[in-house]
């Protein structure tokens, strides 16, 4: 995620980073088309379709969020990598495109139903699919090695952990029977205070805190690239918006579990923040602060790695 000094020799071709991202968005859009297409949507979240269409729908809007977030990050080093006038043109406007994931309501956590307008950022995020298998032609390579991977792979295998009971739910399961797993989790019935009633702790199909995991494992695998995009403008831009995909992420992660794994068991009546919207907040205050301590750290490691004396 450094915005250090540009690299000593061009790099071309597409980033094998990338295609690690759409395989991760692809893997988990497939799980979620399955889910969405047999089961109920009683039992899912704030959906009312049915069947392929009712998969379909929710994979569209996916598409928005929080697919459209990463493909923003994924456009802008192919901006910087792609050979052609009229290729960086349609990198920037899949990137304006994508945008719309962040207008009020385009993705209602309320209705998750597809709508028209869930078509124009699903569309940016095509340009960016396309615009990954064009450059691809022009050759593949993996970033050579990077400060701080190993930091890198010890996060995201904790955030992917933490993240089982989400990735449980993708599939339709509970953990409930799991050795251990269903010991360490709470993810089947649940007694809502005051109520007679049980409701599953971890609801089938898709959670806030899974689309934080994709982000923030597609924020780790990119931040490899940052060190070999050229203008330095460029460079920062994608910086800190990596480090902001991480500060975000971390923070949707923390009160999805907190929420179910802490407080749906009745062990404290605070709740971690929403933090899914942009807001003038406490909550929005600290994720802004630590994006800004996260590209703060990762640019003084990149440094310290390219130090002479290091």
């Amino acid at each position: 995620m450094s915005i250090g000094p540009a690299p000593p020799e061009d790099e071309a071709g597409l980033p094998l980073e990338v295609a690690v991202v759409w395989l991760l968005f692809l893997v988990d859009g497939a799980m979620m088309l399955v889910t969405y297409s047999r089961i109920a949507p009683v039992h899912l979240y704030n959906v009312s379709r049915s069947g392929l269409v009712g998969g379909a729908s929710r994979v569209l809007v996916f598409s928005n969020y929080s697919t459209a977030l990463a493909a923003i990050a994924v456009l802008l080093i192919l901006f910087d990598r792609q050979p052609g006038t009229a290729a960086k043109a349609a990198a920037i406007g899949g990137i304006l495109l994508c945008t719309p994931v962040f207008w009020p309501g385009v993705v209602d956590q309320a209705d998750l139903d597809a709508k028209t307008v869930n078509a124009v950022a699903g569309i940016g995020v095509l340009v960016a699919i396309v615009l990954t298998v064009a450059l691809a032609r022009h050759g593949r390579s993996w970033t050579r090695r990077a400060p701080g991977d190993r930091a890198r792979i010890v996060l995201a295998i904790v955030a992917t952990l933490v993240s089982l009971p989400w990735i449980a739910a993708e599939l339709g399961f509970f953990l409930d029977g799991v050795p251990l797993l269903g010991w360490v989790f709470q993810t089947g019935s649940w007694h809502p205070r005051g109520l007679a009633m049980t409701l599953p702790a971890v609801h089938h199909g898709h959670h806030h805190g899974m689309d934080g995991l994709l982000l923030l494992l597609s924020a780790l695998v990119l931040s490899r690239v940052v060190p070999t995009v050229g203008p330095r403008g460029l460079r920062t831009l994608l910086a800190a918006y990596l480090a902001l995909m991480v500060a975000y992420a971390v923070g949707n992660m923390a009160n999805d579990f907190w929420t179910e794994q802490i407080w749906k068991r009745g062990w404290t009546s605070w709740e971690i923040p929403d933090v899914l919207r942009p807001s003038v907040s406490i909550a929005w205050g600290v994720i802004v602060l630590a994006a800004v301590v996260v590209l703060a750290g990762a640019t003084w490691w990149e440094r310290r790695a390219q130090s002479p004396a290091a």
